[in-house]
C-alpha cells in the first residue's frame, strides 16, 4: 500500500507575489500540477495535499477529484504539515504500507527516481539526497564514520563545519507508514525557528536503530525547488532544454535547443525544422516538412505537411492545410481554417475565417468573420468591416474573385464568383458575379484650399 502526501501550504514570500507559490508556472502550468502528475503515475492508494496560504485559490486551480485536501491553518513547519495530513492516511495493512512525502515546489523529480526511493525504503525510511556545488539554504546530510546517515541539520542551525558539507537533503522522504504514525508525534519545535522539522525523523530513526537509506536522483536538477523568480527561470530553462533534447532524439530539427519553448504538447512529423525563439502552447501538431521561422508563436494549431510559417507570425486555434505559406508578421486566430496552397502574407490578420484553396492575401489586410473561396486575390489594405459596434457580421467572397487594394467590405455582404472590386471601393451592397464593381466618389480638386496651420 502506498500513501502520498504533498506539502503545498507555504505562502512563498520570496516570490513577492499575490499568487500562491505552488501556482507559479513552469512551461505554462502550475508547478503543483507536475508533482500531482508524478504522484498519480505511481498509482498510490491515496494522495493527500496539505494546503494553507490561499487554499481555496489553489484548490480551484487544480484537478482534485481524486485527492484528499487538508488545511494547515498555521504554517509551523514541515512536520506540522504532515501531522495535519495523517488523518487522511490509511493505516490498514501497516506491515506493507509506505508513505511518500513530496513538495509542491519541487516539480521536476522523475517517477523513476521516486520508484527507486520507494524500493530503497525496505520497511524503514529512505530519503532523497543530492550533491550540490551551491548547497546554500539546504539541510546538510550528516553521516558517521562508516557512511550511515545519522542526522540532517538545517542550514540555519548548521555549524561552520557542517555548512561545508555538499550532500544536501532534497526533502522527499519514503517511510514505513506505521513508523511515521509513531514518530511524527515525537517531533518538537525546540529550535531557533520554533518550527516542527520533518528532518527530525532521521534522528528519531537512528535512535530507534533503524537504518536510514538514501537515493541520489539521476540528474541533480530533479530536486531543485522554486522559492523565487530566479529559481523559477532557471528551472524553466532546464525543463525546456530537456524537452528540446528529447524532441531532437525523435527527429525534430531545432536551430538552437536552448531557444525553444513548449508550454503544452508538441507532435511532429518527419523533417520538421524550427528556428530560434519559437513558442508552442496548448496542443500543436506539425506535419512532415513543416518549417517554422524565428520567433513564431503557435497555440492549439494543426498544421499539415509542407507548410512554411515565416518569422514573427502568430497562429492560434487554427487548422492549416498542406502547402500553405504564412507570414512573416502574420496573425491567424479564432477558429480559422486555411486551405491548401493559399498564401497569407506579411501584416495580414485573419480571424474566424475559412480561407480557400490557392487564395492569396499577400500583405496588409484584415479578414475577419469571412468565407473566402478558392483562387481569390485580396489586395493590400483590404478590410472586412465585420463589426458595427454591437454585433459582428460575415463577409462571403466566392471563387476567383479579385478584391482591389484599399477596399472596405461592409458586412454583411456577398461578392459573387469571379467578381472584381475596384481599388479603393467602399462596398455596402452585394457585388454580382463576373462584373466589375466600383464604389468611390469622383476625383476632384478644390481650388484655393489651404491646409490649416497651428495657432
Amino acid at each position: 500500500m502506498l500513501n502520498i502526501i504533498i506539502l503545498a501550504a507555504g505562502s512563498g514570500k520570496r516570490m513577492q507575489s499575490k499568487i500562491p507559490k505552488v501556482l507559479h508556472t513552469l512551461a505554462g502550468r502550475p508547478m503543483l500540477e507536475y508533482v500531482i502528475e508524478s504522484a498519480r503515475n505511481l498509482n498510490p492508494n491515496s494522495i493527500t495535499i496539505v494546503l494553507g496560504h490561499e487554499a481555496d485559490v489553489v484548490k480551484s486551480c487544480i484537478d482534485h477529484n481524486d485527492l484528499n485536501i487538508v488545511l494547515q491553518e498555521s504554517q509551523l513547519g514541515t512536520a506540522h504539515a504532515v501531522m495535519c495530513a495523517t488523518s487522511m492516511i490509511s493505516f490498514r495493512n501497516n506491515k506493507d504500507s509506505t508513505t511518500l512525502i513530496l513538495y509542491g515546489d519541487v516539480p521536476l523529480v522523475s517517477v523513476s527516481t521516486l520508484r527507486s526511493l520507494l524500493d530503497s525504503c525496505c520497511g524503514g525510511m529512505s530519503i532523497l539526497t543530492s550533491i550540490s556545488d551551491n548547497p546554500y539554504g539546504y539541510g546538510r546530510i550528516i553521516r558517521d564514520n562508516v557512511g550511515n546517515i545519522v542526522q540532517i541539520v538545517e542550514h540555519k542551525e548548521a555549524s561552520q563545519e557542517q555548512i561545508s558539507i555538499r550532500e544536501i537533503n532534497a526533502g522527499i522522504i519514503a517511510i514505513h507508514t506505521e513508523k511515521l504514525k509513531q514518530w511524527i508525534s515525537m517531533i518538537f519545535n525546540n529550535n531557533e525557528q520554533k518550527e516542527y522539522y520533518l528532518t527530525d525523523l532521521v534522528k528519531i530513526a537512528v535512535n530507534n536503530s533503524v537504518i536510514v537509506n538514501s537515493v541520489l536522483p539521476k540528474y541533480s536538477w530533479e530536486v531543485f525547488g522554486i522559492n523565487d523568480h530566479r529559481q523559477q527561470a532557471n528551472i524553466e530553462r532546464i525543463y525546456q532544454y530537456e524537452q528540446a533534447k528529447n524532441y531532437m532524439l525523435k527527429g525534430l530539427t531545432l536551430s538552437d535547443p536552448r531557444r525553444f519553448d513548449v508550454r503544452g504538447s508538441l507532435k511532429f512529423g518527419r523533417d520538421v525544422f524550427i528556428d530560434v525563439g519559437c513558442i508552442f502552447e496548448g496542443l500543436v501538431e506539425l506535419g512532415d516538412d513543416v518549417r517554422i521561422g524565428p520567433y513564431c508563436i503557435l497555440r492549439d494549431v494543426t498544421v499539415a505537411e509542407n507548410v512554411l510559417i515565416e518569422a514573427y507570425s502568430h497562429v492560434s486555434n487554427t487548422i492549416v492545410e498542406s502547402n500553405v505559406v504564412i507570414g512573416p508578421f502574420a496573425k491567424i486566430c479564432k477558429s480559422s481554417y486555411i486551405k491548401s496552397k493559399s498564401k497569407i502574407g506579411n501584416f495580414v490578420e485573419i480571424k474566424n475565417t475559412s480561407f480557400g484553396n490557392s487564395s492569396k492575401a499577400n500583405h496588409l489586410a484584415y479578414i475577419g468573420d469571412s468565407e473566402i473561396g478558392s483562387n481569390v486575390n485580396i489586395g493590400a489594405g483590404v478590410v472586412t468591416c465585420n463589426y458595427n459596434g454591437a454585433n459582428k457580421f460575415r463577409t462571403i467572397i466566392e471563387d476567383n474573385a479579385f478584391i482591389g487594394s484599399g477596399s472596405q467590405l461592409i458586412a454583411p455582404i456577398k461578392i459573387g464568383n469571379s467578381a472584381t472590386i475596384g481599388a479603393g471601393t467602399t462596398l455596402t451592397d452585394d457585388a454580382p458575379a463576373d462584373q466589375l464593381t466600383i464604389a468611390r466618389s469622383r476625383q476632384k480638386t478644390i481650388v484655393n484650399w489651404k491646409r490649416p496651420k497651428k495657432n
